[in-house]
C-alpha cells in the first residue's frame, strides 16, 4: 500500500466529453504536470485514433504515460498503477501538481481500489484456449467468460483477445474468478495507493451534446488522417488482431481496409460503437460515489473547489 500526501487532481468523464480542454486550464491553473489515464494513449504511433493531445499541446503542459510502448507490446492496469505512482513521485519532487485525466475506468479503479496479485500466465491453459479461439472465435469463449464470471464477462469486450483468454485463464488455473480475487485484494486493502489530499472531478453533458460531439470528432478523425495512420500500422507489420488495434476506431478502418464495409458504414459504426463505449464509460465512473461531477461550463466553479479543498 503506497500512501500518498501531496495533493492529486483527477478529471475524468467519457470520451469526447471535452476533458482535454478543463485539463489544460486546469493545469495552467494549479501549475500541474499531466498524466494520461487512457488505455490505449499509451501505445506510439496511434494518435489520430486515440486523440492524443498535439506535440505542440504537450511541450506546453508535461505530459506523462503517452507514447511508452509499442502497438504490439502488452500494457494492463497493474502496469499503470505503478507507472503512475512513479510519475506522480517525479512531479510532486518538482514542486508541480498531479492532474491525473483521462477516460479509462479501470485504471482509476485499479488504483484507488488496487489490484490483485496476478497469478503467472499457465502456457499449457493459454495453448489451449489459444487453439479454441482459432476453431470456435471470440463470439463462443466470451459467452463462456459470461457464465462463469458474469461481472468479467460484462467489462472485457468480445474483441478483446487479451483479456478475454486471461478472464477465462484465471478461472481455468485458480477455480476462483477474476472478480472474486480482485474483491479479496480489495477487502485486504492491497496494491493500492492511498491518497490523502485528492479531489475527483467527473465531467458530464447531456446525452444529446455528448452523441454530436462522438459523430463530430468520429468525422474529425477520418479528415486528419485516421485511415492512413492504420495503413501506416499496418505497413509496420502491426496486424489488425493485436489488441490495440482492435480498439474504437482502429478496428473500424481495419474492417474498412480488408473490404468489409464502405467508408459510409464504418463512419456510422464508428460513431454508434463509440457511443455505446461511452455509455460503458459513465456505468464505471457512476460506481465511484467520490467523484464529483460537472458541466464544461461550470469549469471556475470545479477549479474554487479544488482550490479550496486541497489548499491550493
Amino acid at each position: 500500500m503506497k500512501s500518498i500526501d501531496y495533493p492529486v487532481i483527477v478529471l475524468v468523464g467519457p470520451t469526447a466529453v471535452g476533458k482535454t480542454e478543463l485539463s489544460f486550464r486546469l493545469a495552467e491553473r494549479f501549475n500541474c504536470e499531466i498524466i494520461s489515464m487512457d488505455s490505449m494513449q499509451v501505445y506510439r504511433g496511434m494518435d489520430i485514433g486515440t486523440a492524443k493531445p498535439s506535440l505542440e499541446e504537450r511541450a506546453r503542459t508535461p505530459h506523462h504515460l503517452i507514447d511508452i510502448v509499442n502497438p504490439d507490446e502488452q500494457y494492463d492496469a497493474a502496469r499503470f498503477v505503478y507507472d503512475t505512482i512513479a510519475a506522480m513521485e517525479e512531479i510532486s519532487a518538482r514542486g508541480k501538481i498531479v492532474l491525473l485525466t483521462g477516460g479509462t475506468g479501470l485504471y482509476l479503479k485499479a488504483l484507488f481500489d488496487g489490484l490483485f496479485e496476478a497469478l503467472p500466465a499457465n502456457k499449457a491453459i493459454r495453448e489451449r484456449l489459444q487453439a479454441r479461439l482459432a476453431e470456435e472465435g471470440r463470439a463462443v469463449l466470451h459467452t463462456e467468460l459470461c457464465r462463469i464470471d458474469s461481472a468479467t464477462g460484462a467489462r472485457v469486450h468480445p474483441n478483446d483477445t487479451q483479456r478475454l483468454l486471461r478472464g477465462l485463464e484465471i478461472f481455468q488455473a485458480s477455480g476462483r474468478t477474476w472478480t472474486e480475487l480482485i474483491e479479496e485484494q480489495r477487502q485486504a486493502g492491497q496494491g493500492r495507493a492511498v491518497f490523502s489530499r485528492v479531489y475527483l472531478a467527473g465531467l458530464r453533458c447531456d446525452k444529446a451534446v455528448l452523441h454530436e460531439r462522438i459523430a463530430r470528432r468520429s468525422l474529425m478523425m477520418l479528415e486528419s488522417g485516421l485511415i492512413e495512420e492504420v495503413k501506416r500500422l499496418r505497413q509496420l507489420s502491426y496486424e489488425s488482431e493485436l489488441p490495440s488495434m482492435q480498439a474504437i476506431g482502429y478496428r473500424h478502418v481495419n474492417r474498412l481496409l480488408s473490404g468489409e464495409w464502405t467508408q459510409t458504414e464504418m463512419l456510422e459504426q464508428l460513431i454508434l460503437d463509440t457511443r455505446h463505449y461511452a455509455k460503458r464509460q459513465m456505468t464505471w465512473f457512476a460506481a465511484n460515489k467520490e467523484l464529483r461531477w460537472f458541466r464544461r461550463e461550470e469549469y471556475e466553479l470545479m477549479s474554487n473547489e479544488i482550490a479550496q479543498e486541497l489548499s491550493l
